[in-house]
């Protein structure tokens, strides 16, 4: 899961992208990059780090121009290096990519391009996409976009989608295309002077005062020139899957995507967690989100069932996401950092315990010992979304199996292992119900949209845990 910004027409479009990027920043935490284009030349700069650490006022000075593409990083293929990081260009013929998603057959795409004498040099899989669309690029004119589009369709298996600095028809041009299952999400809009933008999310588009069109469509491809109409190219039949746990757990909370407003969202769902967790008959007190991807949630909740809402951890503002980080000893260490209860809140209480999911089981058995430790009465897990059995090939890092407590411990087992008295999950039929759009909930049913192959998985795996397939 990453976040990227594409933006054309805009005076000092790095610092923009900055800004966007900073918007972004819930989506990567690892690495950031970006990069311009001015008068046919190419600048990139990219580091380890935030966006605030990365660019200071002198680097984005040295990326002049008013195009510009740029991407925050959270590593789902590669190690968290350097040379990993996005944007990435080729020369020949010129085109700076970043994107958001997973590749699921990069050795496959390795080969195909090494039979063309081309290498792969990163570990990126971003990489394999730009070289092939380059491959694909026999011209400068529109229908050689689309032919180099249709052949990354063709080629490239996986969620993903892609934006696109280009020369095309003599003018520099962002293209922004999406796989046809569109399971990664994309935006456009645009200001008042004509300038257009793309991102990952409508806050980076807010963030630069920019108005959200709409989204970029599955299956096509868009041309986006200053002062000019957006152009958008049906190419494959689009067979929407929208990834369900970017709306669970992802994105911003204040965030705009196809089905609305991601807080609406995550407020349906916790209204029906509490109609199911009601059909439970346990009696509670006090309802306490984890901060903050959960308090739409716990506010549905508490809602529903005429308890209190009530804040019971003060977060440091300046800690990261503990899910998106490289390993279970940093994200340990970043949750002592991260939460502190409120005696007051919590003690003598029966407390129900809202959050977004349970993945690997580490946090929220930390989250609680915490809250044990100022003595309530009880502690109620309540999540709302159901229990994560199956690995994310599609860009969330959950890869392999084993690695996820509800599908290695018995559902009997949960309460005990997570050290709470109760555990109630979201049930599927429950997510479905909320869904306004066709969703991608592999993770939860084990439906894949996208066929990946037991090879494809098998590297994936193995890339994640750094041997080789």
């Amino acid at each position: 899961m990453c976040g990227f910004v594409g933006l054309i027409g805009l005076e000092n479009a790095a610092t923009g992208t900055a800004m966007a990027l900073q918007a972004l920043q819930h989506r990567g935490q690892d690495a950031c990059g970006i990069g311009t284009v001015h008068e046919g030349r190419v600048h990139v700069f990219k580091d380890l780090g935030m966006v605030t650490q990365v660019f200071g006022m002198g680097t984005l000075a040295s990326l002049p121009g008013t195009a510009a593409i740029g991407h925050v990083r959270y590593p789902t293929v590669g190690a968290g290096v350097r040379d990993d990081t996005q944007p990435f260009h080729t020369r020949r013929p010129g085109v700076l990519m970043a994107h958001n998603g997973n590749v699921t057959n990069v050795p496959q795409l390795e080969s195909w391009l090494r039979r063309r004498g081309i290498r792969v040099q990163s570990q990126c899989d971003v990489e394999p996409i730009m070289l092939v669309f380059a491959e694909g690029l026999r011209g400068s004119g529109l229908e050689h976009v689309k032919d180099a589009v249709r052949d990354v369709f063709e080629q490239v298996r996986g969620a993903y989608t892609c934006v696109a600095l280009c020369e095309i028809e003599g003018k520099d041009t962002l293209i922004a295309f999406r796989d046809p299952y569109g399971v990664r999400p994309g935006v456009y809009g645009s200001n008042a002077l004509g300038a257009w933008a793309v991102a990952s999310e409508s806050v980076a588009l807010d963030a630069l005062g920019f108005e959200t069109v709409g989204e970029i469509p599955p299956g096509s491809v868009m041309l986006l020139r200053p002062g000019e109409p957006a152009r958008i190219e049906v190419l494959r039949t689009a067979q929407p899957h929208r990834c369900i746990f970017e709306r669970i757990y992802f994105a911003r909370p204040d965030s705009k995507m196809e089905d609305g407003r991601i807080f609406q969202v995550r407020w349906d769902l916790g209204r029906r967690l509490g109609e199911e967790w009601r059909a439970k008959g346990i009696e509670a007190d006090v309802v306490v989100p984890v901060p903050d991807t959960s308090r739409p949630a716990a506010q549905a909740m508490a809602e529903t069932l005429g308890l209190p809402f009530r804040e019971g951890f003060i977060k440091n503002r300046y800690s990261g996401r503990t899910f998106i980080m490289p390993d279970a000893r940093m994200r340990q260490s970043a949750l002592r950092l991260k939460l502190n209860p409120i005696p007051e809140i919590l003690e003598g209480k029966r407390v129900i315990l809202v959050d977004d999911s349970v993945v690997r089981g580490t946090t929220v058995k930390r989250l609680a010992e915490l809250v044990r430790s100022v003595k309530p009465k009880e502690v109620h897990l309540a999540i709302f979304s159901p229990p994560v059995k199956n690995p994310c090939f599609y860009g969330i890092d959950m890869p392999s199996k084993d690695e996820l407590v509800a599908a290695r411990v018995p559902e009997a087992d949960w309460a005990r292992t997570f050290g709470v008295d109760s555990v109630t999950f979201l049930s599927v039929g429950g997510l479905r119900a909320t869904a306004v759009t066709p969703a991608c909930m592999a993770c939860f049913d084990g439906v894949y949209p996208i066929p990946v192959s037991a090879d494809e998985v098998a590297a994936i795996v193995a890339d994640r845990r750094g041997v080789s397939a």
